[in-house]
């Protein structure tokens, strides 16, 4: 075994590891920053309104980043594809540190005002839509394509840990104060930026051809005629969306579990558990055949433990079912990823990323809102019942829509089936069967 081999991956490729360090303060940061202002708006809602409206009140913080970022993520989805990744990343930091010291200043105010919390929940959105897909489409280039897989291996392990810790951390924050919740994910927010800049690799993108609104629509053709990938992101879309419970945490965790702010942190922390279990199984045991058909399942066995989380009353019950969803959840977001690896050319990262990104958004973010409004019409408990139920039903409807993913077998490309788009088509479909 060679000297290179034997020295450990993330020292081997010196600007992955410290962008994966970086990343790993920033994913931190956000998920300190998600559970506190849930628990901030939820608190302030509560002091006058009922546990329905203090849940809409949390989804509609899930409505305020989404929509910049519906708006944006396609031309950041571009400007990555043209301009330095890493650049993009930088700034996009700098405006999340900004957000994050906004919200201290709010928390420090004595009566603190809901707009303002929105406003700058909002402007988050838009930075995390220019960051999510030049932080994406920024990997590939740090690394060999012979090293990708354990390259996204260790990004995905890096993810899971922070969705970990950071709840937890956040809940204990929460409990001592918001200001200083909020101070330490910016304090992250600042070492991520710093690490960043350490780096030196080249991470501007050989330029393509076209104006940007050309190259939006060749991004968006490649995704559509690309039935498999369509396929994948959209279940991933409309279960998620549904299925959405985390929006309604912090009224499980203070009136129904009746746990506090350190509970609503384990809550928080508990699909992360699952999914990092999931994670390190799937490095050890990756899916080699029959890919399509347990993705499928996983994303049913997603809305079913939604179901189960929604029915308890009991502390650990609850806790199980949250990790068993993140596991399903890891599942099908491994299948997803490893398909998007597979056909998406390096200069079309960016674009296929902010795609990607767009759906994956409007899941998490938009599954808060709807969360929030069928809580306010029929109890948390209600919505998490009808949106386990609700994912089951769009997995089974997917099934029968998308054959070609349901019978999906293997991940590494290496069927006779597959076909791998030349290197500029954008409408040449894809089959990977």
């Amino acid at each position: 075994m060679t000297h290179a081999r034997q020295t450990p991956f993330l020292l081997r490729h010196r600007d992955f590891g410290l962008f994966w360090l970086a990343m790993l303060f920033v994913n931190l940061s956000v998920q300190i920053e998600a559970v506190t202002i849930g628990w901030q708006i939820y608190s302030l809602g509560r002091a006058s309104l009922s546990i329905e409206e203090s849940a809409f009140l949390v989804g509609m913080v899930g409505l305020a980043q989404f929509v910049p970022l519906f708006i944006l993520t396609l031309w950041a989805g571009s400007l990555a594809d043209r301009h330095s990744r890493r650049a993009i990343v930088m700034l996009s930091l700098a405006v999340e540190v900004v957000c994050v010291l906004g919200l201290v200043a709010v928390a420090l105010e004595p009566s603190p005002v809901f707009w303002h919390i929105f406003v700058i929940a909002a402007v988050f959105g838009a930075a995390r839509a220019f960051l999510s897909p030049a932080a994406s489409a920024l990997v590939p280039m740090l690394v060999p394509k012979s090293e990708m897989p354990q390259a996204i291996s260790l990004k995905s392990l890096s993810w899971q840990a922070a969705v970990i810790a950071g709840p937890w951390a956040g809940g204990l924050l929460c409990a001592v104060s918001t200001a200083l919740a909020y101070s330490v994910a910016a304090g992250f927010y600042t070492v991520g930026l710093m690490i960043i800049l350490l780096m030196r690799a080249n991470t501007t993108p050989e330029r393509q051809p076209g104006n940007q609104i050309e190259q939006i629509r060749e991004g968006l053709s490649y995704v559509w005629h690309n039935k498999i990938i369509l396929g994948a992101i959209s279940l991933d879309l409309f279960a998620v969306l549904l299925g959405g419970a985390t929006a309604l945490l912090p009224a499980f965790a203070s009136d129904i579990l009746k746990v506090g702010p350190e509970g609503f942190g384990l809550l928080r922390s508990g699909p992360a558990v699952g999914a990092l279990l999931m994670a390190i199984v799937l490095s050890r045991w990756p899916l080699k055949r029959q890919a399509g058909a347990r993705m499928f399942w996983a994303v049913g066995a997603f809305g079913l433990a939604t179901v189960v989380f929604g029915l308890s009353k009991s502390m650990p019950l609850s806790l199980l079912a949250l990790a068993v969803l993140g596991a399903a959840d890891m599942i099908s977001v491994y299948v997803r990823q490893t398909l998007v690896q597979i056909v998406t050319p390096d200069h079309m990262r960016g674009r296929v990323s902010s795609v990607s990104g767009l759906f994956i958004s409007g899941s998490n973010e938009l599954g808060e809102f709807e969360s929030g409004v069928v809580s306010r019409l029929i109890g948390p408990v209600g919505a998490a019942i009808f949106g386990g139920i609700g994912t089951m039903g769009v997995t089974g409807l997917w099934a029968w829509m998308f054959p070609a993913l349901r019978k999906t077998d293997r991940l590494d490309g290496s069927d006779a089936t597959t076909e791998v788009l030349p290197p500029h088509s954008a409408t040449s479909p894809t089959s990977i069967t």
